[in-house]
């Protein structure tokens, strides 16, 4: 008996030590699993959704690219014929964080998941307008120009936190380019950021010179003012569009970048640094002091701005418009209005909407 209980508690034991072992594997599969999907099942402050299939996505391999952009209602167009350029013209492995409003995300959702798009990777991100309270103005004439989602680009390391280097794109571009090239572009040592010079060769034409003189800083911000006269900065120098923007997420952290752009909103709400005779962008002026001299530059193929200005497109040549790797809108006149220039472009790439709530406005058609 004496040796029969001894075996019975020795296979317990046996038995007992088994169920740890199995329990511990599972638990690693678990954290193996979490590492190679870190985004199922996390919950971010900001509230984030990420498509149904990320999971899935083996198809495109090599280090992930985070791109950002922004889905305002209204334009939720663009950003489909801007993720549907990226896809389809780069085998990178891109996850896209769209940040938008409570109102858009099941617009967005349903737009993704039933058409060619069902396969990208995405999570959605919704942007919290308190944190601009105190930062810009509630006056109604401002409201066009200081819409939240405009500010997104201020906050991408808290967006994108696992990363350490990203890009943010306007939604009113179209790439037809690799963006592996473009997330490649080379930061300066101790750069948070790169941008498009305002006076490089392959935009400068298509610039409307004139009220504002919005290819320098002084388009932009009142030099008059004391706190402007303080930094030393010349006027004349040439300033740069941050529709396209690549981010050292590390350096943006260690040099507090957002924090320093909120200061020099809370400024100007004190002391209105911002120059009158642009009255077009809140947006950039922070973004011009905080970096002044401490960017570096992107190709000006992989940023042909102006496409939207009055006029200012339609001094490209179809042949040079085809060359370019991204082709960018900026300016009042947008590829799915009446008045743009190179809108068959953008035709090529938007996917119309299955709800039908949002389609391009043609001069031919008379849609609406």
């Amino acid at each position: 008996m004496t040796l029969r209980r001894v075996n019975v508690v020795i296979l317990v034991l046996l038995a007992v030590a088994f169920l740890i072992i199995v329990q511990r594997n599972l638990l690693n599969l678990s954290d193996f699993l979490h590492k190679e999907n870190p985004d199922a099942g996390v919950i971010l402050p900001f509230e984030a959704e990420f498509s149904p299939d990320i999971r899935l996505q083996t198809l495109r391999k090599g280090e992930e690219i985070p791109v950002l952009i922004t889905a305002a209602e209204e334009r939720l167009g663009a950003v489909i014929a801007a993720m549907n350029s990226i896809y389809q013209n780069s085998k990178a492995n891109v996850v896209f964080t769209i940040v938008t409003l409570n109102d858009t995300v099941d617009h967005l959702k349903v737009w993704l998941s039933n058409t060619k798009l069902k396969n990208v990777k995405y999570k959605i991100v919704i942007f919290k307008p308190e944190l601009l309270n105190g930062k810009i103005s509630k006056d109604p004439q401002m409201l066009e120009v200081a819409k939240p989602l405009t500010f997104a680009r201020f906050y991408l390391p808290a967006y994108i936190p696992e990363a350490e280097k990203a890009i943010y794109l306007d939604d009113d571009i179209i790439i037809q380019g690799d963006i592996q090239e473009l997330y490649e572009t080379n930061l300066k040592p101790g750069h948070a950021a790169a941008f498009s010079d305002d006076c490089d060769s392959a935009s400068a034409k298509g610039i409307v010179r004139g009220a504002g003189n919005q290819n320098n800083y002084i388009g932009f911000l009142d030099f008059k003012k004391v706190a402007i006269k303080k930094l030393g900065m010349r006027a004349n120098t040439c300033s740069f569009n941050p529709g396209v923007i690549i981010a050292n997420l590390t350096e943006w952290r260690n040099q507090n970048i957002t924090g320093r752009l909120e200061h020099w909103m809370e400024l100007n709400m004190q002391e209105d640094l911002y120059s009158k005779t642009l009255a077009e962008s809140i947006t950039t002026p922070p973004l011009l002091i905080v970096f002044y001299k401490r960017h570096s530059t992107i190709d000006p193929m992989w940023h042909v701005r102006h496409l939207g200005n009055t006029g200012a497109g339609n001094r490209y040549s179809p042949q040079f418009v085809k060359a370019a790797k991204l082709l960018h809108w900026n300016g009042h006149y947008k590829p799915w209005g009446r008045a743009s220039s190179f809108s068959d472009v953008w035709d090529k790439w938007f996917i119309p909407d299955p709800t039908g709530k949002f389609h391009p406005v043609r001069r031919h058609t008379g849609d609406n």
